[in-house]
Order: C-alpha cells, then structure tokens, then sequence
C-alpha cells in the first residue's frame, strides 16, 4: 500500500493529501434558519441570508460551530477559542453571493491526526464553511440552479501529504466519514454529496542520484472510495509517464486542477490555478469574532465518545468476539450500543452476537429500517439467549420466538409461556416417553436388533414428536441409547 515504488530506471514515492468536504448534521443551515435537509422542490429552502442579498446579515449557528470542534475532538486537534470568518472570492455560477464564507487565518480546529492501521496521518486543519448552490445540466443543453444547497454548513478536513498509495488514501475517506458518522456530526452519505474529497497528488522521484517532483494534481469532487483509488491510480500513472517524455517539474504554489471521468477511467484537466492567489480573502465583515468559552467547547467534547477503533479493541478484549464479528459490531454507533445493552443482560454475547448478525441484521436490511424500529430490543435478544442457554427452549424452538418476536413484539418469555415451550429436562418424565415409543415401535427395535444404527435417531425424533418438541434433545438422546443397550 506505500513506500518506494520502481519502474525502470526511476524510483518514486507517492504523495497525496486529502481535502475533505462534510456536510454537517444541523437542523438549519450555517448562517441562516433555513432547514439544512437533503432534496425536495428546487429553490424553496431559501432566504436573503443564504441567497446573499444585500443588507442581509449572516449569524452563525451554534451548533454549527459545536459539531465542528467535535469533530476537532474526535481527531485529536488543538480547537481555537477564537473564532472568525473569512470570505473566499471566486466566480461559479452555483455561487450565487460571487464569495464563501469560511475559515482562512483562523481555522477552527489545527493539528490533529487520522490512525490507519497503525500509521498516523497528520490533519494540517478542520475549518467552517458554507457549501454553494447545485448546477443541474438538463438534456435540452440548458442549465439550472437549485440553490436549496446554498449555506448549507460544512467542514473541511485538510491533511498533510501522509498519504503514500491510492488505497491509503481511499482508506483515509473511509475512516474519516466513519468516525464522523459515529459521533453523530454528519450523514455521511455519499450518494447525496454529503462527504466530497478532492486529492493532491504528485510524485516524488529519484534518478541518477536527482530528486524530483511533479506538479501537483488536484483532482476535485469525488464521492466514492472508489473513484478515490481509482482517480489517485490512474494519475500517478500519468504524471510518471508525463515525468519520462518531457521531465517537467513542480513549481511552488502551481496546481492542475483535475476531474475525475469515472465512465472513461481518466482523469482531465480543468484549469490551473496559482494556490491562493487565485483567491481573494477578506475577513467577513458580518460576523464579529466568536469566542468559545469552557461550557460550550466541554459539550463539544461530549459529544465524541469512545470512538470505533477503540471500541472494537475492547469488544475483542472484553466479549472475547472475533475481528471480524467485532468490525461489523462498531461499524454503526446505534448497533454498537444495541449489541452491548444486550451483551450485559445476557451471560454470553458470542451468541448475543451470532442472533444478531446472523438474524436481526438480515431483517433490518431486508425491510430498509433502522434497529430502532424494530418491534425487538436488547432485552429481547438477551432474553432469547439465556432461554437457549438455560435450555428451556431448543434451537428450533429459538426460531419460531424470534420470528413471533418480530411480528407481536412480545417478550421471549410471554411467548415461551402462551405456547406452553418450556423443555422438560426431568429425566423421569422424558423416560417415560422413551418408555411409550419403545412399546409403540417394535419393528424398530428388531431393526436395531439387525445391526440398523440409524434407528437411534428416529426414536430420538420419535421422543421429541410426542413431547411436542419439548423434551430436552440431548438428554432423550441419550436415554433412547442407554434403553436400546438394555434392550439388546
């Protein structure tokens, strides 16, 4: 996944840094109390503040501020107590005020860093902005703006170059949005541009004892982990060919801007730019500086938590659960707490985790709704597993409460109860029924006679068929054998 790379004379190493886009999970939008939701009819959620009309004034939300530093937080990043905005001067048609605002001197958080599989990758900083309106391209060659997306409140987490292959830096999206799922400060959903990365890329080369670099791509708005490799693959390719035929070199604060043509599997220039001279910064005259006191960056910080990586080491530690099993199990903040709630009140989470990934997962996925509507909870699951381990009920048994548990949303107790389930493990009273099918089956008994082993098991079945699936299947086993020994 990183380090030196060679192809032919030349070795090279792979720099990327990730600048990722997140849209936050706020009620209203950044600067306005237009509702900050997904979709719905073009250009209604809109106002003078987010449509930057003149004599309109932009306030900053709390939360948004708040979900901002949780996320410096959960990245380990030094979070200023002084806060200001800035505006960022470029000319789209989406960007409807010709200006962003968002953070240039002063970011909000500074300094963190990501885990991936034991290598740590600097966070150079975590800032505030507004995202910009949507351009629709019609089919009739017209184009429209919604700009429902306008003000809409985002942060940008901008890395170091730590990056050194395309999977690091596919990897790098992943657990980023993770995480931020986990705390609860965004979506996190892809196919709504809810998280966009935009990748700097270049190469680092030696030949014949020289060190070179290429000029940095900067390939803009993607929202797959895939497009992410595959868009980071297919440009190292190009600039170490483009090295080869015409050497060209970086030069400092140059940059190709570059998007991704997924259906062509290329990357194309757009433009190139000068760093931020191509900007205008100018502090927003609007919004006075913000300050954060003690109370408000300490609610900040409740709201991180005890994050994936180190609830899965502890659910392998604690649960004795398998990588795998406890991957799946932190990969949601909701599932986690559900496994755990049920974990405690159950004396053995291996099996609590088998119903649910086994079961409860498929039901889930299969009526597209999250754990909290389902009709069961933890303490059904729990229930439901004791009952199997205190052997009152058997295996097949265990599928019919959990399937009756989904329908009524009753108790596996109730429901054990009402249908009268609870299995019979007083020897005394299963040897009786052993007693009744041995009298009733004599041909079986000639056929065990004659050497026909099988039969064991059909009078064990015949055992559970007259008890009517309650008695214990472990012990009527046995006793049909000890009875067939006696027997012969």
């Amino acid at each position: 996944m990183s380090g030196l790379h060679k192809d032919g004379d030349l070795t090279y190493e792979i720099l990327i840094g990730c600048e990722i886009h997140c849209e936050l999970k706020t009620p209203t939008k950044a600067f306005c109390a237009c509702e900050n939701r997904y979709g719905g009819m073009p250009n209604t959620r809109v106002c003078p503040v987010c449509l930057g009309l003149p004599g309109a004034m932009p306030v900053p939300s709390k939360e948004f501020v708040e979900l901002g530093a949780a996320a410096g937080y959960a990245f380990s990043c030094g979070i200023n107590r002084f806060v200001t905005f800035d505006r960022k001067h470029y000319f789209y048609p989406d960007l409807v005020k010709g200006y962003q605002i968002t953070q240039y001197d002063i970011p909000l958080c500074h300094d963190g860093h990501v885990m991936l599989d034991g290598k740590k990758v600097r966070l150079e900083r975590i800032h505030l902005e507004e995202d910009v309106g949507k351009s629709i391209h019609r089919e009739d060659g017209r184009s429209c703006i919604d700009f429902n997306r306008s003000g809409v409140p985002l942060i940008e987490i901008v890395s170091k170059p730590d990056l050194s292959s395309p999977e690091e830096a596919a990897l790098f999206m992943q657990t980023v949005r993770e995480i931020l799922r986990y705390i609860g400060v965004t979506e996190g959903n892809l196919e709504e541009g809810a998280m966009r990365c935009d990748a700097n890329i270049n190469l680092k080369i030696l030949t014949n004892g020289t060190e070179y670099r290429t000029p940095i791509s900067e390939i803009k708005n993607m929202n797959s982990f895939r497009s992410i490799r595959d868009a980071c693959t297919y440009e190292a390719g190009r600039q170490l060919e483009e090295f080869r035929s015409n050497r060209q070199t970086y030069s400092s604060g140059f940059k190709n801007t570059m998007g991704w043509d997924d259906a062509a599997g290329r990357t194309v220039i757009q433009r190139t730019k000068n760093s931020f001279t191509d900007y205008r910064f100018v502090v927003e005259p609007d919004i006075p500086p913000v300050i954060l006191d003690d109370a408000f960056l300490a609610q900040a910080r409740s709201r991180v938590g005890e994050l994936p990586a180190e609830k899965r080491d502890r659910f392998r530690r604690e649960y004795g659960l398998s990588d795998s099993d406890a991957k799946t199990l932190t990969s949601e903040r909701e599932l986690a707490e559900w496994f755990e709630d049920a974990a405690k009140e159950s004396g053995d989470p291996g099996k609590v985790a088998n119903w649910i990934l086994g079961e409860l997962l498929a039901v889930r996925n299969d009526r597209n709704i999250g754990l909290s509507d389902l009709p069961v909870t933890p303490a059904h699951i729990a229930g439901l597993v004791n009952a199997l381990g205190n052997n009152t009920i058997t295996s097949r048994q265990a599928r019919v409460v959990f399937a009756e548990m989904l329908k009524t949303g009753e108790l596996p107790s109730a429901i054990i109860r009402k249908h009268a389930m609870e299995q019979v493990s007083e020897i005394g009273a299963i040897g009786k029924i052993v007693d009744e099918v041995f009298a009733e089956n004599p041909a079986a008994l000639e056929d065990y006679a004659k050497g026909k082993t099988n039969v064991v098991d059909w009078l064990t079945g015949q055992v559970m068929k007259k008890s009517r699936g309650q008695a214990n299947p472990g012990i009527a086993s046995e006793l049909v054998q000890k009875r067939l020994a006696d027997f012969s």
